[in-house]
């Protein structure tokens, strides 16, 4: 099936929008996960209101419910392999990361963490051509597109406002970071197969929500009850962005490679990560100097990484 080139701006846009609802998910879900003491449970919550938008976006659309019927013979016949359903696996991990670290660490650290992942991951998956773009060719400006995104990374360690943090609550969002990367080739491969971003992001939606189901089980077991569910709405809208973002990132990943969609999400990420913290800080956000310095290392980072070529698959 020939697909339409996107152009790259048009494409690095979309990864910059992916970042921007990336980060206003995890104020969202990190402040859910505060009010309910529950990091796990806050990510099922938002796994499922996207789950049931999903649902009803496939029964209304022709389309979607074409493209679930491709997935559903293509895993019967076995000619989808199962690594291509384990996308929404890591979108389980990112958001119960988002709700656990996004509340205390703010959403700054939370994003470099997330783009150190996404950065060292984004790279070995293009190498290895797990995405649909197939294999991208490892070029300087790549290389030091992903120093950039280190150094971001860096410099929001330089302070002292992670002094008092434990090693766990920053270990997290890196590990949500390589989820993330991976969640988009397995998501783009998948959409490829079946001729579907939606039903990709359905397919995510469907094992990240049994992921965290099992999860948030063993959390209230050993735990304990959560609390009282908040009353105000938009603190259940992060399952509607994620919906938005994983179906964007399913479509346009195979104009971009991993790593360029992970880099242009860092920008979006960190732009509005400094917008978010500035004007509703957490317990522990870096200084005002450093959160302007990562976003300027972040626009670095994108614009070295731009020039990219492809190899033939």
């Amino acid at each position: 099936m020939t697909q339409t080139r996107l152009p790259a701006p048009v494409a690095l846009g979309g990864a910059v929008s992916i970042g921007a609802m990336t980060a206003i998910q995890a104020r969202i879900n990190g402040v859910l996960g505060v009010r309910i003491d529950d990091g796990i449970v806050a990510g099922l919550i938002s796994f499922g209101v996207g789950l049931v938008i999903l649902v009803i976006v496939t029964v209304l659309l022709p389309s979607a419910r074409a493209g679930a019927g491709r997935l559903w013979h293509g895993v019967r016949s076995r000619r989808i392999p199962p690594w291509m359903l384990l996308g929404g696996a890591c979108g389980a991990l990112t958001v119960s990361t988002q709700g656990l670290t996004a509340g205390v660490l703010g959403v700054s650290l939370f994003s470099v963490g997330v783009v150190a992942g996404q950065t060292v991951n984004g790279l070995l998956l293009d190498r290895l051509g797990v995405g649909p773009a197939g294999v991208v060719a490892v070029t300087p400006g790549r290389v030091l597109g992903g120093a950039f995104a280190l150094a971001a990374v860096a410099i929001s360690l330089s302070g002292d406002a992670i002094a008092t943090t434990p090693l766990w609550l920053l270990l997290l969002p890196f590990a949500a970071g390589v989820g993330i990367a991976w969640q988009s080739a397995a998501n783009g491969r998948l959409a490829q197969r079946v001729q579907s971003p939606m039903t990709a992001t359905l397919m995510s939606f469907v094992a990240g929500t049994a992921v965290l189901a099992v999860a948030a089980a063993i959390s209230v077991a050993v735990g304990g009850i959560p609390a009282a569910l908040p009353t105000e709405p938009w603190v259940y809208l992060g399952g509607l962005l994620g919906f938005v973002y994983i179906l964007l990132g399913a479509t346009i990943v195979a104009h971009t490679g991993v790593l360029l969609l992970g880099l242009g999400s860092v920008l979006g990420q960190l732009l509005t990560s400094v917008v978010i913290d500035l004007l509703w800080p957490a317990a522990s956000v870096p200084a005002v100097w450093q959160l302007l310095t990562m976003v300027a290392v972040a626009v670095a980072s994108v614009l070295v990484a731009l020039p990219w070529r492809r190899r033939r698959r």
